[in-house]
């Protein structure tokens, strides 16, 4: 029997049922359990950080499995941060220790009236008075519950910084001390209700089935086997940094620029001068996590890290080159409980706002390049402190209370900062940033397909008379393709509970390599066909949230630097005396978005949506979604679709 737990911070009452068989069936669990118990739990009346709305914890069928990189834990909540549908995942070992205590899903609303712990071990669910750990870090918290040798006997922690208890909209639930669920403040929520941690401990781990080991082992084998791993087995995602800066790719300056001259003193050469090991998440053969030291100076810390989306997000997105400064800074995100893409984003915006006369501050110069402003923002957002405040709310919002043109430098849709690809360059993440139903995200889709020239994979996915376009990255007429494909593969993978680094990111393990583990899961066969219609199903479902909020085709946009800033594209090269990088005297080409409402078009046709983004009443019923949607207004075909006045 698998089972969820129901905990009501206000009253203390926690109820244990079985989890729902169908629900299962339709959804597998993880992210796809976690939008069905949303869409039932939480309507548009309930505001984000009122006691209603619920954090939905979901750990896959796969989580704690022998199944390689099965780690994954999915946090579901309506998001303070953008008002619509809010998710957030996170590696280590959490979602394990959860799944081995018995529980797909742990569903906690209300508020209590101290700050309180919710412990759990096995079938004992308890709050404890956590009044003395408010105002503790990340790591403090974690040592406090678990020991200062966090013992994994101890069990797993989830927990909040000072940002979550400050109510910022960009903070992270923080588990296993280094690992974030970050994306859309669900550190936010998590402080409106009073709730400092979770502590899992399970005594025993539930049977594994010797048809799914065999299958499992069959899984780790094709991964260990792929050279296309090798890279992130390597540098980790430091991988990426010398690829993207040549190819446009390394966002900088807010987005001024796509490329750094700097970029050897922040690629993975110049980070491996710090690392001591590498570090894998639960039941994981590929290890791309990094521990790190900075021995000496005011910058001296040990982390988990870094990975590229934070090196870049405080790095050159802030014009910052120092190593050891991003590092630090990493660290100091990770205690506060900050999600690092969105406080580099919104640092690097109120940089740019100084630049043109929009934003000072009194004690920091808010200059490119400035340490001391990276560092002291960082600190100030986490505790709500003068520019802090502001800030702490995201670019959309800080850019509407300082007005005055603001707006045109929030890097961010629906709300949520961009993550760290450029859309002129990374056209089909460019359309995922716009699509994705929780906000600018490159895990929604993660369309890199064209990108990594993956001409093998392309193939056995789409039609071969489309693949030469599609695998042009500059040609955006099928990008849609490529992220309608992802986002259905990324939601089974976020569903299963494993990490998109075994599936989606290099293609390692398609549908049908999971499929046959899946099966021996569940004790009924699932085709690949099946668990890609799984993914469409959840997609929609997470869509009609959105809509049943009055969201649409207007809110998947991009932000306007994008269509209408050319951003020029250079050839370095390292001089041969020096070793430094060097510019050609001219651009070898100029990256746009040419035109993001065709890209929308042809994705609403191959979702069979109306026109203005909205699934259908055949596309529901075809997914079986008609019952959910009863209180959403329903095109009945795209053959009826609204057309643009």
């Amino acid at each position: 029997m698998t089972k969820s737990a129901y905990i009501n911070l206000s009253d203390g009452e926690v109820e244990i049922l079985e989890t729902d068989a169908e629900d299962l069936r339709q959804f597998l669990g993880g992210r796809g359990l976690g939008a069905k118990l949303l869409y039932e739990l939480v309507g548009p009346e309930v505001d984000p950080l009122s006691p209603d709305n619920v954090l939905i914890f979901t750990a896959g069928p796969l989580a704690g499995s022998p199944w390689p990189t099965s780690s994954r834990i999915h946090v579901t909540f309506r998001s303070p941060l953008t008002g619509a549908y809010g998710y957030a995942n996170s590696g280590g070992f959490f979602a394990a220790e959860l799944k081995h205590a018995g529980y797909d899903a742990l569903i906690v609303r209300g508020r209590a009236r101290k700050p309180m712990t919710l412990q759990i071990f096995d079938q004992d669910i308890s709050l404890r008075d956590a009044t003395e750990l408010w105002g503790a870090t990340v790591s403090e918290t974690h040592r406090a519950l678990l020991g200062d040798d966090l013992h994994p006997k101890a069990g797993r922690v989830a927990c909040i910084g000072p940002a979550g208890e400050n109510l910022v909209l960009i903070s992270a639930i923080m588990n296993d001390v280094s690992r974030a669920a970050a994306r859309g403040g669900p550190g936010a929520v998590m402080g409106s209700k009073n709730l400092k941690a979770i502590h899992v401990r399970a005594s025993t781990k539930p049977q594994i089935p010797s048809g799914f080991r065999q299958e499992a082992k069959a899984a780790v084998r094709k991964l260990r086997d792929d050279a296309g791993l090798d890279g992130l087995r390597r540098d980790g995602t430091l991988v990426l940094m010398d690829p993207k800066n040549f190819s446009g790719d390394q966002p900088a300056k807010n987005h001024q620029f796509v490329q750094v001259p700097f970029i050897q003193d922040v690629n993975a050469d110049a980070f491996n001068v710090y690392l001591n090991r590498h570090k894998g998440c639960y039941a994981c053969p590929i290890t791309c996590s990094r521990q790190s030291t900075v021995g000496e100076g005011p910058y001296s810390v040990e982390l988990e890290g870094p990975e590229y989306e934070t090196t870049n997000a405080l790095g050159p997105m802030c014009w910052i080159s120092n190593p050891e400064a991003i590092m630090y800074a990493n660290h100091l995100c990770n205690e506060y409980g900050l999600d690092t893409i969105s406080t580099g984003v919104v640092i690097a915006f109120a940089m740019e706002l100084h630049e043109n006369g929009l934003l000072k501050d009194d004690a920091l110069s808010l200059e490119w390049g400035d340490e001391d402003t990276l560092i002291g923002l960082i600190e100030r957002i986490a505790h709500r402190r003068g520019l802090g405040d502001l800030l702490a709310d995201g670019t959309k919002q800080a850019a509407m209370a300082i007005s005055n043109g603001a707006e045109y430098y929030a890097m961010q849709v629906k709300g949520m900062e961009l993550p760290r690809q450029d859309p002129r360059f990374a056209k089909g993440f460019g359309l995922g940033h716009a699509t994705s139903n929780r906000g600018a995200d490159h895990l929604y889709a993660l369309p890199t397909i064209d990108l990594a020239g993956n001409w093998n994979v392309a193939r056995k996915i789409f039609p071969e008379e489309i693949v030469p376009e599609l695998m042009d990255p500059a040609n955006e007429k099928y990008k849609a393709d490529l992220v309608v494909y992802g986002e259905h593969f990324c939601a089974v993978t976020d569903a299963l509970g494993v990490c998109k680094f075994s599936t989606v990111e290099e293609y390692s393990l398609l549908p049908e390599d999971v499929a046959p583990g899946i099966s021996e899961i569940l004790g009924d066969d699932v085709t690949e066909e099946e668990l890609l219609l799984i993914g469409e199903r959840i997609v929609n479902l997470e869509r009609l949230y959105n809509v049943r909020l009055g969201m649409s085709r207007l809110d998947d946009t991009l932000p306007t630097r994008f269509t209408q800033e050319p951003a020029p594209l250079y050839e370095y090269t390292a001089d041969p005396e020096s070793g430094e990088m060097e510019a050609s005297p001219e651009p070898v080409y100029y990256g746009e978005v040419h035109d993001l409402d065709a890209m929308l078009d042809r994705y609403y046709l191959l979702r069979g949506w109306d026109i203005e983004g909205k699934p259908t009443r055949e596309v529901l019923e075809r997914l079986d979604l008609l019952d959910v949607a009863e209180d959403v207004a329903l095109t009945p075909s795209r053959s009826a679709r609204p057309t643009k006045e």
